[in-house]
């Protein structure tokens, strides 16, 4: 390859004076160009694992061609192991089997007549494409390899210690207590565990305790059969029975009711399940995971937790480390979120600079991983250069109230507007920390799931986005 960015590019046409144009074309424009005016002829170099063969980056071909054309062609490159962008030459009459190759995998096709700037744009997003898809399969293997566990990624040692934990209980059938602040990353590490175990086969299913009303928790967890209260109009099969043979994750396990506390420690020591409603028990096999952003010990103390529940969830208890005191962890999440973004949303931003690394990692993050998510998925979205840079990444937000209320009054809004507006704010100025939010709200955290809901800010009734 002549330099690093630009690119090898095997070029296939049965036209000589074509052949010869988009050859010189590209030669000029700085690409390494091999030429080919029969389609068995490129096939067989693209298979001959030779080190130029193993570098080519794109395949550009005609569509019409004697003994292989570039339908069948394509279908011989699809079978390589270089899974290289091919683009496709056609005339205009021909558009209709060159859209067939889009279906069968080619990247793009250009109609001849075709301006020589309007190749090279094309051949330039090809290539970004296949060197971002590169690049991030090159990425993951490393951060699967070296610093990550499933999605969790990081290298700090309280990281390290955390993937070296999820490697040596993942085989086990012991309840596990995770704990963490929220956005932290609780959920993520119970997958993980999930997906490392021979249950992986099986049901996940997640449940964020909060958001199910108390008067439907129960239900929600064990079952009921027809009749067994008002609404209850079938039988119904609980979340503990459809993960039978697989993990349940109860998220936020410490807003749950004391009654309901005991019912749970039943289960988890006799392996059984009572729906609502029904005087049988019915035996079930699941593992359950359970989290909290809360500190049980202290809720132990208060009298809102019981005691023997905790001891029975918390046979291996796991700590996930808040952003703030893993911080050199910020840059590989940062990097993975742009890929994930990136791909997303065409591929144009490929990269940050060093300053805006180390504004990224000076950073608080009160809402943790999942605020910084939020916050590279805008990036992506929003900087207009391939790179972001320190000026695309906002300050930490200090809204005074007076700057608040003097913008939210503009227009005169409803007394329901204002309350959206104002609740919107407060969760911003959180992190998300329901909470802490609730708190300043004057509400409990079952009034702000409900106004959440009522105002569009989370839209699936089972789950809620900001919380793990």
């Amino acid at each position: 390859m002549a330099q690093d960015s630009f690119g090898s590019i095997v070029v296939v046409d049965d036209d000589p004076e074509m052949l010869s144009m988009v050859h010189d074309h590209l030669k000029r424009s700085g690409y390494q160009v091999r030429a080919f005016n029969s389609s068995p002829e490129a096939v067989k170099y693209l298979s001959s694992g030779g080190l130029d063969a193993l570098g080519t980056e794109l395949l550009l071909t005609d569509l019409r061609m004697p003994e292989l054309d570039g339908l069948d062609l394509l279908q011989q490159v699809r079978r390589l192991p270089n899974q290289f962008p091919v683009i496709i030459m056609t005339a205009f009459a021909t558009v209709e089997t060159a859209v067939e190759g889009l279906r069968r995998g080619a990247f793009d096709y250009i109609t001849k007549p075709f301006k020589l700037n309007e190749l090279s744009l094309t051949i330039e997003r090809a290539l970004s494409f296949y060197r971002l898809k590169v690049q991030n399969q090159a990425l993951s293997a490393e951060v699967r390899k070296t610093w990550g566990a499933q999605d969790i990624i990081g290298k700090s040692p309280a990281m390290r210690d955390i993937f070296d934990l999820i490697e040596r209980v993942s085989s086990s059938n012991a309840s596990i207590l995770i704990t963490g602040e929220s956005g932290s990353g609780k959920e993520v590490v119970a997958r993980s565990i999930h997906s490392r175990s021979p249950r992986a086969q099986k049901p996940f299913i997640a449940i964020n305790c909060t958001a199910i009303p108390e008067d439907l928790l129960e239900s929600e967890l064990f079952g009921h059969v027809k009749g067994s209260f008002t609404g209850a109009s079938a039988d119904k099969k609980g979340l503990f029975e459809e993960a039978d043979g697989g993990t349940l994750f109860l998220d936020e396990i410490g807003d749950m009711n004391t009654s309901l506390q005991a019912k749970l420690l039943r289960v988890l020591q006799d392996r059984t399940i009572k729906p609502v409603g029904c005087n049988q028990n019915k035996s079930i096999d699941v593992r359950v995971i359970a989290a909290t952003h809360k500190d049980l010990k202290k809720a132990i103390l208060n009298g809102t937790f019981r005691e023997d529940l905790y001891y029975r969830l918390a046979v291996i208890p796991i700590v996930v480390p808040p952003l703030r005191h893993r911080m050199e962890d910020i840059p590989l999440l940062a990097h993975h979120f742009l890929r994930k973004y990136s791909a997303i949303n065409g591929g144009k931003v490929v990269s940050f600079s060093q300053a805006a690394l180390q504004k990224l990692m000076s950073m608080s993050w009160p809402g943790n991983v999942r605020e910084l998510e939020n916050m590279i998925e805008r990036l992506v979205v929003l900087t207009r250069a391939a790179q972001i840079d320190t000026a695309d990444i906002p300050d930490n937000e200090t809204t005074s109230s007076e700057h608040f209320f003097g913008n939210a009054t503009a227009d005169s809004p409803t007394l329901t507007d204002l309350e959206k507006r104002y609740i919107q704010l407060i969760l911003e100025k959180t992190g998300g920390k329901k909470e802490k939010a609730a708190q300043i709200l004057g509400i409990n955290r079952r009034t702000l799931y409900r106004k959440e809901r009522e105002f569009g800010f989370i839209h699936d009734e089972g789950e809620d986005p900001l919380e793990e």
